[in-house]
């Protein structure tokens, strides 16, 4: 057999011996051929004709059936046998180790860590430091060496369960034969690989060998089978794996099988009930969080983009190329505000009664949002097409999860879900993705302490955080030290579950999505001057609630219609709060003809369909109170700055510096790039622009978004007035905003094109 070479990392060991040379075994050997392992691999196993079969498919370069025959001069020895029969395997191992080189380096392939751990301790006394406990999540329902597979660990995982004093060179080594057959490792204790494993793999199997089983017992066999649908095949295709190897599995796992299987009958239970009575609640509680979670956590363990899945868009590398020109004609409804997206959830979770949302942003910060409240026991029907349907369980009906809640990026939910969660009477901990990880939460843990929440942090106060459930809060007076609408909110949901007053007081505007809101829930919140406040035990009443258009999502099609000749655009439903219109008001002092139609409030926010028409725009010195009202737009300001006639001129804001990117740095280089004349300041910019409106502004070229979603979409809506193919790379996280906006610049009379979807 002959095995395509790969670039895994490479595996240096000279003489590696396999014990138990079946599928498992078989397809390491294999893919160590297929990475190109130059050392030699002979093979131990009962059965010799096992040991003949792999030699002549070329897996093994000798082999036989005594172990001290291959041991000589092994530098790696991989246990591949039944776990019930590694003690004994074990144990004529250590007899006749000492004819193995002097760093040999030993390892396993079993499932059940803590029954080989066992074997181990039995047969050397100790686990040996050289001996490093490992288990491949890959298999087939296939078995011996002739179903050998050289891709079966390719992007799988395999799950490494060290001991403490195990050998720093030794784990390595271990790490680098598994790399080099395409596997993701990864290092877990032994107590919970076993508990894991039992609620991932072995409770599954044992429920589909005890279904078939039961099915095939009985008279109506055959029809049943005979008509059996896909998912039928699909859920019982593991009862077809080896029932040896499954036996012994449950047996040496036997506690946490039966824990796993206590949680599974407690839950079957619960669901017959609801069946009984009709509880459509419940069961469309259970069945919607169960599908959103396996959708949800396969794209978090396959560290892919639940919304770019659920909109059909490419994964991994997403790069655009944007054709020059076009038209900007049209009338459109941009996503949801994501601000108001996370607090319509929060908000009607804890209501009592049925809240329908409408224009909810389906992104990854306001999906974890949603995800997490399913933890806590709440039905939410959809999302679907910006749809969300909350069967709210009151201020109190919230039920502790049974792990930590993961909010991916969204630091607004980590700092909101502070607050709620610190007057439940249930413990919960707050975790999220590498970057949340890394910013503090003091600011938030620090007055909640003062209200009498008990909150646990990580080192310099940043997550996750552990909140002790129980704690009776009392109302305060807080006054920010700084500016921040996360931090007001926090204490504001807080307070709903506190004694007496809680009262905030802020040294500037932020923005009043969350006392709005409330309001709108019919929850009061006053407001005097720069301090609002809210009495606590209070309820919050479900009702419906359209959120409006992102006014963020909507500037990159301001921009577009105010800088393309002839251009027409209308937007729909846009949030017109007076703390998030800097943008507007920046573009009008430019030139813009733009006009704000249809004005209304909804849920307590002021809404407007915005028209804009093409004008010709000026150059303009950016009022510094303008700048926090438009702090997310700039980048889209900056490329309407590019056609605007003459010098704009922006400083105070160095926070762009610190947002997704270094937006001033980042817009800079790619303006460079399209020879648009600048100037960098550590708190602004200079742009001039070319008001020729004859003549395309700039030129194309290749821009590197660094990842950053709105530095992507602002040189998209570049092109319309380019000479040249601008190309934009890094763009997949455009999805964490705007999902659909591809669709709607094309929509437009854009020509926006995918490039690539892939690594």
């Amino acid at each position: 057999m002959r095995f395509p070479a790969t670039n895994q990392s490479s595996c240096t060991e000279h003489k590696l011996v396999i014990v138990g040379l079946g599928l498992i075994g078989g397809s390491l050997a294999a893919a160590l051929r297929a990475s190109g392992f130059r050392g030699v691999i002979t093979a131990c196993d009962p059965d010799s004709d096992e040991i003949a079969c792999g030699i002549d498919m070329g897996l093994i370069d000798g082999g036989g059936v005594d172990l001290a025959a291959q041991l000589a001069g092994a530098t790696m020895v991989v246990l591949a046998v039944p776990v019930l029969a590694m003690e004994s395997v074990m144990t004529s191992l250590a007899h006749v180790l000492s004819l193995a080189a002097d760093n040999v380096v030993l390892t396993d392939v079993g499932s059940t860590k803590a029954t080989i751990r066992a074997c181990a301790i039995s047969a050397f006394g100790r686990v040996p430091p050289n001996m490093v406990l490992g288990h491949p999540i890959a298999g087939s329902e296939k078995s011996g060496v002739a179903a050998a597979n050289p891709a079966l660990y390719t992007h799988h995982r395999v799950i490494l369960t060290p001991e403490p004093d195990v050998d720093p060179a030794a784990l390595q080594r271990v790490r680098a034969l598994w790399h080099a057959c395409g596997a993701d490792v990864l290092e877990m204790d032994v107590a919970r690989h076993d508990q894991v494993l039992a609620r991932t793999s072995h409770l599954p199997h044992l429920l589909a060998f005890s279904l078939v089983d039961t099915l095939a017992r009985q008279d109506e066999r055959l029809e049943i089978f005979r008509y059996a649908a896909g998912g039928f095949r699909d859920f019982t295709r593991i009862a077809g794996s080896d029932p040896v190897m499954w036996r012994d599995i449950f047996i040496a796992n036997r506690d946490a099988v039966l824990a796993s299987l206590d949680d599974f009958e407690s839950g079957l239970a619960r669901l017959r009930q609801a069946v009984e009575r009709g509880d459509s609640d419940a069961l469309i509680a259970t069945f919607d969080r169960a599908s959103h979670a396996r959708h949800y956590f396969d794209t978090l363990l396959n560290k892919t983009s639940y919304q770019a899945e659920y909109n059909m868009q490419p994964q991994g590398k997403v790069t655009y190329r944007v054709h020059p020109g076009g038209e900007a004609k049209g009338r459109l409804r941009v996503p949801g505000d994501k601000s108001m997206s996370h607090r319509s959830i929060m908000l009607g979770a804890l209501a009592e009664g049925v809240t329908e949302v409408k224009g909810f942003l389906e992104g990854e910060d306001s999906l974890a949002t949603l995800q997490a409240f399913r933890e806590m026991g709440v039905a939410i029907e959809g999302p679907h097409q910006g749809r969300v349907t909350i069967h709210g369980v009151g201020m109190h009906g919230l039920k502790a999860p049974s792990g930590p809640l993961y909010v991916g990026n969204s630091g607004t939910a980590m700092r909101l879900f502070a607050g709620l969660l610190a007057g439940q009477a249930f413990d919960s901990e707050l975790t999220g993705d590498e970057s949340l990880t890394k910013r503090p939460m003091a600011r938030v843990a620090d007055p909640l302490r003062s209200m009498g929440a008990t909150i646990d942090t990580a080192d310099g106060g940043r997550p996750p955080l552990k909140i002790k459930g129980g704690a009776v809060l009392k109302g305060m007076f807080y006054d920010m030290p700084m500016a921040s609408a996360q931090v007001k909110s926090c204490l504001l949901l807080a307070g709903l579950y506190a004694e007496g007053e809680t009262r905030v007081r802020e040294p500037a505007p932020t923005r009043d999505h969350t006392e709005r809101m409330l309001n709108g829930f019919g929850y009061a919140v006053s407001r005097e001057g720069d301090t609002c406040w809210l009495q606590g035990g209070g309820k919050l009443t479900a009702g419906s609630i359209d959120v409006p258009s992102d006014i963020s999502s909507a500037t990159f099609f301001l921009v577009a219609a105010a800088i393309t000749p002839g251009a027409d655009i209308t937007l729909e439903h846009v949030g017109i709060n007076p703390t998030r219109i800097g943008v507007i008001n920046i573009l009008a002092l430019m030139g813009a003809d733009l006009a704000l139609e249809n004005e209304r409030e909804v849920g307590g926010e002021p809404v407007a369909d915005i028209r804009i028409r093409h004008a010709p725009l000026t150059g303009i010195d950016i009022p510094v109170d303008q700048v926090p009202l438009a702090i997310d737009e700039f980048p889209a300001l900056f490329i309407a700055a590019a056609n605007a006639e003459g010098t704009t001129r922006l400083r105070g804001a160095e926070e762009l510096r610190v947002k997704e990117s270094d937006r001033i740095q980042a817009m800079a280089d790619g303006l460079a790039i399209l020879g648009v004349e600048h100037t960098v300041f550590e708190d602004g910019i200079d742009i001039v622009g070319n008001g020729n409106l004859h003549a395309p502004s700039y030129g194309g070229g290749r821009v590197d978004s660094l990842g950053d979603h709105r530095i992507a979409m602002a040189f998209a809506i570049a092109a319309l007035r380019a000479r040249d193919d601008i190309v934009i790379e890094d763009c997949a996280n455009v999805a964490t905003s705007f999902p659909t906006f591809v669709e709607l610049a094309n929509r437009i009379g854009m020509s926006v094109n995918v490039e690539s979807g892939h690594d």
